[in-house]
């Protein structure tokens, strides 16, 4: 997952991990005008970074400040994609393998205040909220709602996409029980907040 800016259309897609920007990137990057590879602190840059470091950089160099695009997931998919993701057999004894931990577990782990290396992923939140707590980009849309994001950057880009599937996890269970999931949804509110805020 890269950042991708588009100077002529005045946009930057932030890549939130575990959201499909991995297929955006397949798709757009030949179009970009400036992929963000290295290093991981920039190309990973969340909204708060981006404000303090990027947009300077960016509205010194052309006098305008870009729009920024990014997308959210649902939480429990989210997750879902994380635990899947690092269930895969190169991780296997290592510290961030889920390998033999349970989706319960793996979600009670991630609701700790400071959970254990396998179930510490982040916060789509934290990652798409500036300093003062709004919401740090123009055009937020959710995963769920994939023909909206499509239609936003062909619009926008002129362009017609077609993706395709890129690090796809293994198919496992993800059921939650129902005391989990009221867990969630009571330790990580502000993760379903964001996911609210988006469009679809």
């Amino acid at each position: 997952m890269q950042m991708l800016v588009f100077w002529d259309q005045n946009l930057v897609l932030l890549a939130v991990p575990k959201t499909g920007s991995t297929a955006l990137e397949g798709a757009l990057a030949p179009r970009a005008s400036m992929v963000l590879r290295d290093p991981p602190h920039l190309k990973h840059a969340p909204c708060y970074r981006y404000k303090r470091f990027l947009r300077p950089f960016f509205v010194q160099a052309g006098g305008k400040t870009p729009e920024l695009m990014a997308i959210v997931r649902h939480p429990v998919s989210w997750l879902g994609s994380w635990y899947r993701y690092r269930n895969r057999d190169d991780l296997v004894g290592h510290q961030n393998s889920t390998r033999g931990i349970s989706f319960d577990d793996f979600v009670v782990e991630y609701c700790k205040g400071d959970p254990a290396p396998f179930a510490a992923v982040g916060s789509q939140d934290k990652f798409l909220r500036i300093n003062d707590g709004e919401i740090g980009v123009q055009h937020l849309f959710r995963y769920e709602a994939w023909d909206q994001v499509t239609a936003f950057l062909e619009h926008r880009l002129s362009l017609t996409l077609t993706l395709k599937q890129i690090n796809v996890s293994p198919d496992m269970d993800l059921t939650l029980s129902d005391d989990v999931r009221a867990q969630l949804h009571h330790k990580r509110a502000a993760e379903f907040d964001i996911w609210q805020a988006g469009q679809g």
